[in-house]
Protein backbone atom coordinates (compact mmCIF):
# COMPACT_ATOMS: atom_id res chain seq x y z
CA UNK A 1 0.00 0.00 0.00
CA UNK A 2 2.83 2.40 0.96
CA UNK A 3 4.84 1.36 -2.01
CA UNK A 4 1.37 2.31 -4.30
CA UNK A 5 0.89 5.90 -2.56
CA UNK A 6 4.68 6.53 -3.18
CA UNK A 7 4.68 5.56 -6.93
CA UNK A 8 1.47 7.75 -7.26
CA UNK A 9 2.97 10.82 -5.64
CA UNK A 10 6.05 10.42 -8.17
CA UNK A 11 3.78 10.00 -11.25
CA UNK A 12 2.23 13.59 -10.22
CA UNK A 13 4.98 15.25 -9.59
CA UNK A 14 6.59 13.99 -12.79
CA UNK A 15 3.54 15.03 -14.22
CA UNK A 16 3.73 18.75 -13.00
CA UNK A 17 7.00 19.12 -13.70
CA UNK A 18 6.91 18.19 -17.56
CA UNK A 19 4.18 21.30 -17.74
CA UNK A 20 6.66 23.72 -17.05
CA UNK A 21 9.52 21.56 -18.93
CA UNK A 22 7.43 22.15 -22.07
CA UNK A 23 6.42 25.57 -21.79
CA UNK A 24 3.38 25.41 -19.49
CA UNK A 25 4.48 28.92 -17.53
CA UNK A 26 5.28 31.34 -19.88
CA UNK A 27 7.78 34.26 -18.36
CA UNK A 28 6.49 37.37 -18.81
CA UNK A 29 7.54 40.48 -18.96
CA UNK A 30 7.31 42.19 -15.33
CA UNK A 31 4.28 45.45 -15.54
CA UNK A 32 7.20 48.41 -15.52
CA UNK A 33 6.12 52.26 -15.09
CA UNK A 34 5.59 53.90 -18.35
CA UNK A 35 8.18 56.53 -17.43
CA UNK A 36 10.86 53.57 -16.78
CA UNK A 37 9.64 51.71 -20.46
CA UNK A 38 10.66 55.52 -22.15
CA UNK A 39 13.95 55.65 -20.60
CA UNK A 40 14.95 51.90 -21.60
CA UNK A 41 13.61 52.51 -25.01
CA UNK A 42 15.57 55.98 -25.38
CA UNK A 43 18.72 54.34 -24.36
CA UNK A 44 17.95 51.55 -26.62
CA UNK A 45 17.86 54.44 -29.83
CA UNK A 46 21.23 55.99 -28.27
CA UNK A 47 22.90 52.14 -28.06
CA UNK A 48 21.57 51.89 -31.80
CA UNK A 49 19.94 48.65 -30.54
CA UNK A 50 16.93 49.71 -32.62
CA UNK A 51 15.26 45.85 -33.06
CA UNK A 52 15.59 46.31 -28.83
CA UNK A 53 14.23 49.78 -29.33
CA UNK A 54 11.15 49.13 -32.15
CA UNK A 55 10.22 46.16 -28.67
CA UNK A 56 10.21 48.65 -26.00
CA UNK A 57 7.87 51.44 -27.84
CA UNK A 58 5.38 48.69 -28.96
CA UNK A 59 5.27 47.29 -25.58
CA UNK A 60 4.72 50.99 -24.67
CA UNK A 61 2.05 52.12 -27.17
CA UNK A 62 0.47 48.90 -25.98
CA UNK A 63 0.57 49.18 -21.71
CA UNK A 64 0.02 53.40 -21.99
CA UNK A 65 -2.03 53.70 -25.14
CA UNK A 66 -3.02 57.67 -23.82
CA UNK A 67 -0.03 57.79 -21.43
CA UNK A 68 2.13 61.11 -21.23
CA UNK A 69 4.83 59.54 -23.65
CA UNK A 70 2.15 58.13 -26.00
CA UNK A 71 2.73 60.32 -28.59
CA UNK A 72 6.37 60.70 -28.84
CA UNK A 73 6.61 56.89 -28.78
CA UNK A 74 4.66 57.19 -31.32
CA UNK A 75 7.25 59.63 -33.20
CA UNK A 76 9.96 57.44 -32.11
CA UNK A 77 8.74 54.41 -32.68
CA UNK A 78 9.11 55.49 -36.84
CA UNK A 79 12.70 56.87 -36.55
CA UNK A 80 13.02 53.04 -35.07
CA UNK A 81 11.74 51.07 -37.96
CA UNK A 82 13.45 53.31 -40.17
CA UNK A 83 16.84 52.84 -38.83
CA UNK A 84 16.16 48.84 -38.01
CA UNK A 85 15.29 48.75 -41.86
CA UNK A 86 11.86 47.98 -41.85
CA UNK A 87 10.37 50.55 -44.39
CA UNK A 88 6.99 49.42 -44.82
CA UNK A 89 6.38 49.76 -40.97
CA UNK A 90 7.80 53.32 -40.85
CA UNK A 91 5.78 54.40 -43.54
CA UNK A 92 2.69 52.74 -41.94
CA UNK A 93 3.53 54.48 -38.64
CA UNK A 94 4.05 57.24 -39.85
CA UNK A 95 0.49 57.38 -41.74
CA UNK A 96 -0.78 56.56 -38.31
CA UNK A 97 0.94 59.47 -37.17
CA UNK A 98 -0.14 61.93 -39.31
CA UNK A 99 -4.13 60.53 -39.09
CA UNK A 100 -4.09 60.83 -35.14
CA UNK A 101 -2.43 63.92 -34.44
CA UNK A 102 -3.48 66.26 -37.48
CA UNK A 103 -2.27 69.07 -35.66
CA UNK A 104 0.86 67.75 -33.76
CA UNK A 105 3.57 70.39 -33.32
CA UNK A 106 5.78 68.14 -34.83
CA UNK A 107 3.70 66.53 -37.58
CA UNK A 108 6.31 67.80 -40.19
CA UNK A 109 8.77 65.23 -38.34
CA UNK A 110 6.66 62.45 -39.24
CA UNK A 111 6.32 63.54 -43.42
CA UNK A 112 10.10 63.61 -43.54
CA UNK A 113 10.69 60.64 -42.11
CA UNK A 114 8.32 59.33 -44.58
CA UNK A 115 9.88 60.76 -47.20
CA UNK A 116 13.54 59.59 -45.96
CA UNK A 117 12.14 55.91 -45.86
CA UNK A 118 11.25 55.88 -49.22
CA UNK A 119 14.29 57.50 -50.40
CA UNK A 120 16.58 54.94 -48.61
CA UNK A 121 14.38 52.27 -49.89
CA UNK A 122 14.58 53.52 -53.59
CA UNK A 123 18.22 53.38 -53.21
CA UNK A 124 19.02 49.56 -52.86
CA UNK A 125 21.83 47.82 -52.28
CA UNK A 126 21.67 46.24 -55.50
CA UNK A 127 21.27 49.65 -57.05
CA UNK A 128 23.78 51.43 -55.01
CA UNK A 129 26.44 48.50 -55.88
CA UNK A 130 25.86 46.70 -59.40
CA UNK A 131 25.90 48.58 -62.79
CA UNK A 132 22.05 48.43 -63.61
CA UNK A 133 20.30 51.08 -64.91
CA UNK A 134 17.69 52.99 -62.56
CA UNK A 135 15.72 54.46 -65.13
CA UNK A 136 13.95 51.13 -66.31
CA UNK A 137 13.33 50.50 -62.47
CA UNK A 138 9.63 50.72 -61.24
CA UNK A 139 10.02 54.32 -59.12
CA UNK A 140 7.39 53.57 -56.52
CA UNK A 141 8.88 54.09 -53.64
CA UNK A 142 10.74 57.54 -55.48
CA UNK A 143 7.04 58.56 -56.04
CA UNK A 144 6.17 58.05 -52.58
CA UNK A 145 8.75 59.94 -51.52
CA UNK A 146 8.74 63.17 -53.44
CA UNK A 147 5.08 63.30 -52.54
CA UNK A 148 5.80 63.23 -48.93
CA UNK A 149 8.51 65.68 -49.45
CA UNK A 150 6.17 67.80 -51.32
CA UNK A 151 3.51 67.79 -49.06
CA UNK A 152 6.61 68.70 -46.38
CA UNK A 153 7.16 71.69 -48.47
CA UNK A 154 3.91 72.94 -49.10
CA UNK A 155 2.41 72.85 -45.41
CA UNK A 156 5.61 73.32 -43.34
CA UNK A 157 8.02 75.74 -45.88
CA UNK A 158 10.03 76.80 -42.47
CA UNK A 159 10.20 73.34 -41.06
CA UNK A 160 13.71 72.88 -40.08
CA UNK A 161 13.38 69.37 -42.18
CA UNK A 162 12.65 71.64 -45.81
CA UNK A 163 16.02 72.29 -46.84
CA UNK A 164 17.11 68.70 -46.66
CA UNK A 165 14.06 67.96 -48.18
CA UNK A 166 14.14 70.35 -51.15
CA UNK A 167 17.76 68.63 -52.02
CA UNK A 168 16.31 65.09 -52.59
CA UNK A 169 13.47 66.57 -53.83
CA UNK A 170 16.04 67.56 -57.11
CA UNK A 171 17.49 63.86 -57.44
CA UNK A 172 13.47 62.17 -57.43
CA UNK A 173 12.39 65.17 -59.98
CA UNK A 174 15.00 63.95 -62.45
CA UNK A 175 14.16 60.54 -61.84
CA UNK A 176 10.69 60.42 -62.11
CA UNK A 177 11.10 62.23 -65.28
CA UNK A 178 13.98 60.02 -67.18
CA UNK A 179 11.57 57.15 -66.30
CA UNK A 180 8.95 58.67 -68.14
CA UNK A 181 11.51 59.06 -71.00
CA UNK A 182 11.87 55.86 -71.72
CA UNK A 183 8.92 54.46 -70.79
CA UNK A 184 8.22 56.86 -73.83
CA UNK A 185 10.95 55.30 -75.54
CA UNK A 186 9.77 52.00 -75.29
CA UNK A 187 6.32 53.10 -76.90
CA UNK A 188 7.94 54.46 -79.28
CA UNK A 189 10.01 51.29 -80.20
CA UNK A 190 6.22 49.15 -80.16
CA UNK A 191 4.77 51.72 -82.46
CA UNK A 192 2.81 53.38 -79.22
CA UNK A 193 2.55 56.45 -80.79
CA UNK A 194 -0.23 58.40 -78.75
CA UNK A 195 1.50 57.03 -75.35
CA UNK A 196 4.48 57.93 -76.33
CA UNK A 197 3.40 61.47 -76.78
CA UNK A 198 1.51 61.45 -73.60
CA UNK A 199 4.59 60.62 -71.69
CA UNK A 200 6.84 62.91 -73.07
CA UNK A 201 4.24 65.94 -72.74
CA UNK A 202 3.94 64.82 -68.98
CA UNK A 203 7.62 65.36 -68.63
CA UNK A 204 7.33 68.86 -70.20
CA UNK A 205 4.52 70.18 -68.35
CA UNK A 206 5.17 68.42 -64.92
CA UNK A 207 8.62 68.04 -64.44
CA UNK A 208 10.60 70.98 -66.22
CA UNK A 209 13.70 72.19 -65.81
CA UNK A 210 15.19 68.43 -65.71
CA UNK A 211 18.22 66.87 -68.23
CA UNK A 212 15.32 64.64 -69.47
CA UNK A 213 13.51 67.44 -70.49
CA UNK A 214 14.84 67.68 -73.79
CA UNK A 215 14.72 64.28 -74.63
CA UNK A 216 10.95 64.12 -73.33
CA UNK A 217 10.39 67.16 -76.26
CA UNK A 218 11.97 64.84 -79.21
CA UNK A 219 9.64 62.23 -77.85
CA UNK A 220 6.85 63.99 -78.94
CA UNK A 221 8.47 64.97 -81.99
CA UNK A 222 8.58 61.72 -82.97
CA UNK A 223 5.51 60.31 -82.17
CA UNK A 224 3.40 63.56 -83.89
CA UNK A 225 5.45 62.98 -87.11
CA UNK A 226 4.40 59.34 -87.03
CA UNK A 227 1.11 60.35 -86.07
CA UNK A 228 0.49 62.52 -89.18
CA UNK A 229 0.31 65.95 -86.76
CA UNK A 230 2.69 68.03 -88.40
CA UNK A 231 1.41 71.53 -86.37
CA UNK A 232 2.49 69.43 -83.00
CA UNK A 233 5.39 67.89 -84.44
CA UNK A 234 5.95 71.41 -85.37
CA UNK A 235 5.40 73.22 -81.79
CA UNK A 236 7.55 70.73 -79.78
CA UNK A 237 10.40 70.85 -82.58
CA UNK A 238 10.17 74.84 -82.36
CA UNK A 239 10.26 75.01 -78.38
CA UNK A 240 12.95 72.42 -78.68
CA UNK A 241 15.07 74.36 -81.36
CA UNK A 242 14.78 77.49 -78.83
CA UNK A 243 15.54 76.14 -75.12
CA UNK A 244 18.49 73.59 -76.47
CA UNK A 245 19.45 74.70 -79.66
CA UNK A 246 22.87 71.65 -79.33
CA UNK A 247 20.53 69.12 -78.62
CA UNK A 248 21.20 66.16 -80.88
CA UNK A 249 18.39 63.58 -80.71
CA UNK A 250 18.99 59.85 -82.29
CA UNK A 251 15.71 58.79 -83.57
CA UNK A 252 14.00 55.59 -81.69
CA UNK A 253 11.40 53.87 -84.57
CA UNK A 254 9.76 50.89 -84.32
CA UNK A 255 12.00 47.89 -83.16
CA UNK A 256 12.15 45.25 -85.61
CA UNK A 257 12.29 41.80 -84.96
CA UNK A 258 13.10 38.20 -86.78
CA UNK A 259 11.39 34.91 -86.26
CA UNK A 260 14.74 34.31 -84.64
CA UNK A 261 14.69 36.96 -81.92
CA UNK A 262 10.71 35.54 -81.10
CA UNK A 263 12.21 32.32 -80.80
CA UNK A 264 15.43 33.31 -78.54
CA UNK A 265 13.43 36.02 -76.43
CA UNK A 266 16.01 38.45 -78.39
CA UNK A 267 19.56 36.91 -77.02
CA UNK A 268 20.79 36.65 -80.73
CA UNK A 269 18.52 39.81 -82.05
CA UNK A 270 21.03 42.96 -81.37
CA UNK A 271 23.64 43.03 -83.97
CA UNK A 272 26.63 45.30 -82.44
CA UNK A 273 27.66 45.66 -85.85
CA UNK A 274 24.55 47.50 -87.38
CA UNK A 275 25.10 51.19 -88.39
CA UNK A 276 23.20 53.19 -86.29
CA UNK A 277 20.42 55.93 -87.84
CA UNK A 278 22.70 59.45 -88.00
CA UNK A 279 20.90 62.47 -85.30
CA UNK A 280 17.90 64.28 -86.70
CA UNK A 281 19.27 67.33 -88.90
CA UNK A 282 22.22 65.09 -90.36
CA UNK A 283 22.87 63.01 -93.06
CA UNK A 284 24.94 59.63 -93.41
CA UNK A 285 28.22 59.87 -94.31
CA UNK A 286 28.86 60.35 -97.99
CA UNK A 287 31.16 57.96 -99.89
CA UNK A 288 34.75 58.51 -100.03
CA UNK A 289 36.53 58.05 -103.56
CA UNK A 290 39.08 55.83 -101.55
CA UNK A 291 35.98 53.48 -100.58
CA UNK A 292 36.08 50.44 -102.06
CA UNK A 293 32.53 48.85 -103.65
CA UNK A 294 31.93 45.97 -103.74
CA UNK A 295 31.76 43.55 -107.10
CA UNK A 296 28.43 42.18 -107.24
CA UNK A 297 30.18 39.73 -110.38
CA UNK A 298 32.43 38.89 -107.53
CA UNK A 299 31.04 35.20 -106.06
CA UNK A 300 31.80 34.67 -102.34
CA UNK A 301 33.61 31.68 -100.74
CA UNK A 302 29.94 30.15 -99.77
CA UNK A 303 29.09 30.39 -102.90
CA UNK A 304 32.35 28.60 -104.67
CA UNK A 305 31.70 25.66 -102.24
CA UNK A 306 31.08 22.24 -103.86
CA UNK A 307 27.75 20.52 -103.26
CA UNK A 308 30.16 17.45 -101.23
CA UNK A 309 31.21 20.44 -99.08
CA UNK A 310 27.64 21.84 -98.52
CA UNK A 311 26.27 18.71 -97.06
CA UNK A 312 28.99 18.06 -94.85
CA UNK A 313 28.66 20.92 -93.89
CA UNK A 314 32.57 21.99 -94.58
CA UNK A 315 33.16 19.01 -92.48
CA UNK A 316 36.10 17.66 -94.70
CA UNK A 317 37.16 20.94 -96.87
Amino acid sequence: MRLRNAIAIATLSMATAGCSWFGGDEIEEPDLPEQQLYEEALSALEAKAYARAVEKLQLLEARYPFGRYSEQAQLELIFAYYQNYEPEAARSAADRFVRLHPNHENIDYAFYLKGLTAFEQERTFITRYLPLDENTRDPGAALTSFESFSTLLARYPDSPYAPDARKRMVHLKNRLAAYEVEVARYYLKRGAYVAAANRGRYVVENLQQTPATPDALATMIEAYDALKMPKLAATSRDVLKANYPDYRYQPVGIEKKTLIDAATLGMFGNDSNTPEPPPVGQTRPQQTPDTKVPNPSAKSAAEERSVFSKVTFGLFD
